[in-house]
């Protein structure tokens, strides 16, 4: 009997807030949120540091958008779009067994046959990753680039996105 459902659309954003530009994904996601309304076909996830415990939520999307710091060794501030090979995943040697990204996490996702059909990866070339709680000015001048570049993906997708009342274009 063949599937019916729509594609599950999940858009998760990551990273660390106290790390700087590695908050970057998280703050892309808030801002996504704060000036569009997503149809409720697509879901929005906060993904924090959360690692291993993203596994459920990657393996049950049919297509996956990630906002996060990707670091290309590329001029800081630029935007990087990764589309599926091109998103890293693989295990790393760890400094503790404790210590996961979402590198692994896909990998595992891929190893148990359940990546998401579509995977995009979308961010920006940190400038700096230390205990600081706000991004650097080169990485959130990116950032509505960013945002607009995850909309363009998911209305080609098939999900409605629409400018949020009130919203302005780039506050």
């Amino acid at each position: 009997m063949p599937d019916d459902r729509a594609p599950r659309t999940v858009v998760l954003g990551v990273g660390n807030m106290l790390m700087a530009d590695d908050g970057v994904g998280l703050a892309a996601l808030e801002r996504l949120r704060a000036r569009w309304d997503v149809s409720s076909d697509a879901e929005l996830v906060d993904g924090g540091t959360w690692g291993m415990n993203l596994l459920p939520v990657i393996e049950r999307a049919d297509r996956l958008l990630i906002f996060d710091a990707i670091d290309i060794a590329q001029v800081p501030g630029d935007v990087i779009t990764l589309v599926g090979e091109q998103v890293p995943r693989g295990l790393a040697q760890k400094l503790s067994p404790h210590q996961v990204d979402l590198r692994e996490v896909l990998a595992l996702a891929e190893f148990r046959g359940h990546l998401p059909r579509e995977l995009v990866a979308l961010g920006v070339q940190p400038a700096r990753v230390e205990v600081v709680a706000s991004l650097t000015d080169v990485v959130a001048a990116s950032l509505d680039r960013v945002v607009d570049l995850g909309v363009e993906r998911l209305q080609a997708w098939g999900v409605s996105c629409r400018r949020a009342h009130g919203a302005d274009v780039h506050a």
